[in-house]
């Protein structure tokens, strides 16, 4: 089905929908929120295999990828659902005037989240449900009490389409101001540029490539009025694979890496696409077995075309790198849209001079760089941009004894990981999805669990106010059932 890219006019009519929605949306309480959002999951499942077979046919992922994709989409729902409905995430603070207090009085001060208007969110093109229509950034917004304007990712517009149907489906059913949610679509560029210039455009949800997370970034802070965009980008979330731990468990971790290189044909921004080692005979056996398991992984088919052909570029300016080598690789299925499973190698003196081979190459790659030493291997990990995460896989003692490097990495990652694998973000609390630039553009978010919430709010005083005039979630005979924070101390005001 072909969709027609949204004019300028059209543009103008739904970001002036969403402001307008949003000056009545944003007054709406946590209970009707969450009525919102868990209709919205509802809704998206009510899609039933139609959904399944579009996002299939899109983009080329199996079914039960797709059918997971749906239920991490609505699960996103349901948790913001519940956080709003619980209310303390508001983060709520009162602190009552003291007129007798010397040498001066204190006035009554109250202070909590509020919501920062119509938020721009651009649909992901590996994750076509969660990180798209309905998925975390639009699921946030909302909960924080923000209109949404989705701009459909044009590699899979059918799927979002569908989506789409359904949000407004859960408008009707709960009473949503038209407008709240607006859905558009733009195979090029302008539509997405029209959006993030809008005066009414107050924030902006992007998950890509760096060099369009930048472009929306810089632009949005060349407004009059610059607005706030958390995109996340660049990650190759290196692993640190120490010499004590690769000696005894070389096969392990190899077959670890290899799943996690691979999954996906490599599309997750997840993807450890460098290793880090001391250079010796341990090594030598890791990539051996590494490359056993990626010789035999058959080549899949890409997202899409645009995908591919940037992965077999970025592939190919690698492997024309001074000292890259090819370690392994599986077999050529002689169609473009593939990616072969492909894992390099380079010295760490190389590396350093060659910045080119830092850069992320998205899909089913990941570069070893080859250290002289321990000393060499703390320099490059010195040398590390901003990622989303990194990984050190090693003995526990060992890693005592690593405590600089592990220091260090807090510096550089989002998410530090001990024996284990950066793919398979977790939907939890305690989860952290961000990371220095250029892994994203906001390291102090996240765009995975209930904290991403904070991504679309402000904080704002309330000085003096009658209790009338007060947001509910700040008045003394508080209904909601929130965590308040009064005169120092915390205290849960129970639903009446």
């Amino acid at each position: 089905m072909e969709f027609k890219d949204a004019t300028l006019p059209e543009i103008e009519a739904a970001v002036r929908e969403a402001h307008v929605a949003f000056l009545s949306y944003k007054n709406l309480n946590g209970k009707k929120k969450g009525e919102f959002l868990r209709a919205i999951a509802d809704e998206i499942e009510a899609l039933g295999n139609s959904l399944i077979q579009t996002a299939m046919q899109e983009t080329n992922l199996p079914e039960a990828r797709v059918v997971s994709e749906r239920g991490r989409t609505t699960g996103h729902c349901r948790m913001f659902a519940q956080l709003v409905e619980e209310g303390s995430w508001v983060d709520a603070r009162i602190d009552s005037a003291q007129p007798h207090r010397v040498p001066a009085p204190r006035p009554d001060l109250r202070k909590m989240l509020v919501p920062l208007g119509p938020v721009v969110v651009f649909g992901a093109a590996n994750f076509p449900l969660a990180y798209s229509t309905a998925g975390g950034d639009t699921a946030s917004a909302l909960a924080a009490g923000c209109s949404v304007i989705v701009k459909a990712h044009p590699a899979h517009a059918g799927t979002s389409e569908l989506v789409a149907s359904a949000i407004r489906k859960a408008m009707i059913q709960t009473g949503m101001p038209q407008g709240v949610f607006q859905h558009l679509h733009g195979a090029g560029f302008e539509a997405g540029q029209a959006l993030v210039k809008h005066p009414l455009a107050k924030a902006v949800g992007f998950t890509g490539s760096l060099t369009g997370g930048r472009a929306l970034f810089d632009l949005a802070n060349q407004r009059p009025e610059p607005i706030p965009v958390f995109a996340e980008m660049s990650s190759i979330n290196p692993v640190y694979l120490l010499p004590e731990s690769l000696a005894k468990n070389f096969e392990k971790t190899a077959l670890l890496l290899a799943n996690s290189v691979t999954q996906g044909v490599g599309q997750f921004c997840t993807n450890p696409g460098l290793m880090i080692a001391v250079d010796n005979d341990d090594l030598k056996k890791y990539i051996k077995r590494l490359g056993e398991e990626i010789i035999k992984t058959p080549a899949g088919t890409m997202l899409h075309q645009g995908i591919a052909n940037n992965y077999h570029k970025r592939m190919a300016e690698s492997l024309a790198q001074k000292g890259v080598s090819i370690e392994a690789q599986a077999t050529d299925a002689g169609n473009n849209r593939q990616g072969r499973a492909t894992v390099v190698s380079v010295s760490a003196k190389d590396f350093l001079k060659n910045p080119l081979l830092a850069e992320e190459v998205f899909g089913p790659f990941s570069l070893i760089v080859k250290c002289a030493d321990v000393n060499e291997l703390n320099l490059l990990a010195a040398r590390q941009h901003g990622q989303l995460t990194s990984s050190i896989i090693g003995e526990e003692a060992e890693i005592e004894k690593f405590q600089s490097l592990l220091n260090l990495l807090r510096e550089k990652a989002g998410r530090l990981i001990i024996n284990g694998v950066p793919t398979g973000v977790e939907v939890v609390p305690s989860q952290n999805h961000g990371g220095p630039y250029p892994s994203t553009t906001d390291s102090r978010f996240t765009a995975v669990g209930t904290d991403a919430i904070k991504r679309f709010v402000r904080p704002v005083a309330f000085q003096n106010f009658p209790n009338s005039l007060l947001p509910s979630e700040l008045k003394n005979e508080n209904p909601l059932n929130v965590f308040r924070l009064i005169d120092g101390n915390w205290t849960r005001d129970q639903v009446k």
